[in-house]
Parts: C-alpha cells; structure tokens; sequence
C-alpha cells in the first residue's frame, strides 16, 4: 500500500539530541586537544558520530497517510513485530472476552504511535507499575503502561494500550477524552523501546500473524464486523 512519507525529527526527541550533541562536542574536542596518540580520539569521534545517528533513527517521525479503504478497518499503532495474537480477558475497561493483538517495537523502529482506528476517544488512563521486557506476555497487564478507549464512527469500542519496557521509562500520551481520533494522527510516543497491545471485538477479521512486521498508520491488521442498525 502506498503511503505519502515525509521524515523529520519527532519533538519528544529534539532536546534529548540537543544535549547529546553538546556532551559529545565537549568530550571529542577534549580527546582531540589533549589525548594522544591521535588514533584515541578518532575512535571516541566515530562512537560518537555512530552512537547519535542511532538515537537520531529512534525519534524519526515520519509523516503517513492511510490510502485504503477506513470503512471498519483496524490499523497497527506502530512499527514492530506481532508478537501475540490470542482471545483474552481484558479486566480493566473492556472486562470482556476479545483479541488481543500485540506489535513489539525494537529499538531501531519509529516509536511513534498512531490511532488504530477513526472515532472519539472516551477514556484515557494511567497504570502505574513494573518495567519488566515487553516482548513478555505478562507485560499486558504488570508493566507501567496508558489506556487509550476509542469508541468508532461504525459503533465498535476498541482498546489501545501503551506498554513500558525494561528499557522504556517514559510513555507519553497525547490522546484525551473527547478527541477525535483518526488512523493518520499520532496518539502518542514510547521512549526506547516497547509495545502497543490493541483489544479487538471476538468476531474482528484478523489480517495478520505472529511474526508479520507492521508499520504504524499504515499496515492493516484487522476488520471489524459490520453493526446492523435495523
């Protein structure tokens, strides 16, 4: 599916590169001035350089635009890898039976997170809790993590969740009650590393499995069931 791309530094990383850019000119003018032999501070310059344009590829932000047909379709919130796909009960908000479907982000991924789906947001929460590795399947439900409920312009309820990692300590949510949610806006940002679990109706049409790699805002991964109104 095409997608209209525009790449640019995300603002929750623009001062964290300021900072490291400065740290870095200090230690590198340091070693080039006085530690010899030079071969030193040609090493601490590639590190540096090397090092920066990594954390400068996690805060990319890419403009995206979803070409395909919205009509009760489902799309991942990030880039990353399914990594669970299961009938569970969610105990939170939904307390019900539905589909877990959950998308890892590694820390090379964009770590923005998009809408999955277009309607109105109507509950944004806060957990607290534990920092364990987010590829864990009791991460859904023990690590620090935010809950985004969005109610769709076709009648359905679907469930976001931002899940902290062992490395991610910092979850931002941009969504809050009454927005309006659209699969082209960002919802939020996951600093280092992390996953978005999404709670889908039992009888959703999944379009992917375990192992398929997605891109946020972009990747199909389900298609709710048609609401009659008769």
């Amino acid at each position: 599916m095409n997608s209209v791309m525009k790449m640019k530094i995300h603002a929750e990383g623009r001062n964290i590169l300021i900072i490291l850019m400065m740290i870095f000119i200090v230690i590198n003018l340091s070693a080039w001035m006085f530690i010899r032999p030079v071969a030193i501070p040609v090493i601490f310059t590639a590190i540096s350089v090397v090092f920066y344009f990594l954390v400068m590829n996690f805060f990319r932000s890419p403009h995206r635009k979803f070409t395909g047909d919205r009509h009760n379709m489902v799309v991942s919130s990030v880039d990353g890898t399914v990594v669970a796909l299961e009938e569970v009960f969610e105990p939170e908000v939904l307390k019900c039976r539905c589909i877990q479907l959950s998308v890892f982000m590694s820390v090379f991924n964009v770590h923005a997170n998009w809408y999955p789906v277009d309607g109105e947001v109507k509950l944004v929460r806060h957990h607290s809790g534990r920092f364990m590795a987010a590829n864990l399947p009791k991460a859904s439900i023990e690590n620090e993590r935010s809950t985004i409920l969005i109610h769709t312009d076709n009648g359905h309820d679907v469930l976001a969740r931002q899940i902290a990692g062992a490395v991610a300590r910092r979850i931002v949510t941009y969504a809050e009650p009454g927005d309006r949610a659209t699969i082209d806006e960002q919802m939020g940002f996951i600093k280092f590393g992390s996953r978005v679990d999404l709670y889908l109706p039992l009888d959703t049409e999944i379009l992917v499995k375990i192992g398929d790699t997605t891109t946020g805002g972009i990747t199909p991964v389900a298609r709710l069931k048609e609401i009659s109104h008769d």
